[in-house]
């Protein structure tokens, strides 16, 4: 049977205009990152979703509360889709970690698991453990659409071990996933169907994307 999982990554948060590193930081939701919640539950409220479920840092669950209270639901807190440790470069900018470490940045531009930040949880074991998640939330759900509110980089690797990328791949193949928007998957058995990435659910919030032109060293 089917499952519909609506992947969705947290509202903006009060890191995102320095463009740092959040990980297992628990980072608060600027207002607008608020509003962009607020829009995710009206969109929500129009998809027939039948569970919701996030991360248990505060960023992702106070996404995913207007949506679980606009729907009746009571929101599942799982601790495996908690955001990748970035180690090193948790709470950074990408321009502090270069001018420390030149050689530690090219490496993780070149290839983000062989090059992971050192102290870091490596794109790939991060990967492993989300889809994990999402597996366990779609038997839990058989034939029906869960959303599950998470962060940019879990969520990327995620569906690099969904769908048999390389993990070390994830900046190249999914720049990034804007604040609120939505990628869904269907799960079938050990099957991934990617429906549709990144899509916008702001009813005229922006987005949020990050400097340089919406990169992939933007807050997670």
């Amino acid at each position: 049977m089917t499952t519909r999982l609506l992947l969705v990554r947290h509202g903006e948060t009060v890191w995102h205009a320095e463009n740092r590193y959040a990980g297992i930081s628990d980072v608060a939701l600027t207002g607008r990152g608020h509003r962009q919640a607020a829009a995710l539950a009206r969109w929500a409220g129009e998809r027939g979703v039948d569970a919701v479920a996030c991360s248990p840092l505060s960023r992702a669950r106070l996404t995913a509360a207007p949506a679980a209270e606009a729907l009746g639901l009571a929101p599942r807190i799982v601790e495996e889709l908690r955001e990748v440790d970035f180690g090193w470069g948790e709470g950074r900018t990408i321009a502090e970690m270069e001018a420390e470490d030149p050689a530690a940045v090219r490496a993780f531009r070149e290839d983000a698991e062989t090059g992971a930040f050192p102290g870091s949880e490596p794109p790939g074991a991060a990967g492993r453990r989300a889809a994990a998640a999402l597996r366990a939330l779609a038997a839990a759900h058989p034939g029906r659409t869960v959303l599950v509110v998470a962060h940019n980089t879990l969520l990327r690797t995620a569906l690099c071990a969904l769908l048999g990328i390389r993990p070390g791949r994830y900046r190249e193949v999914f720049p990034r996933l804007d604040n609120a928007a939505v990628t869904e998957i269907e799960l079938t058995g050990d099957r991934t169907a990617l429906r549709s990435l990144n899509v916008p659910t702001g009813h005229g919030v922006p987005a949020g994307r990050g400097p340089a032109g919406g990169t992939e060293e933007s807050p997670a």
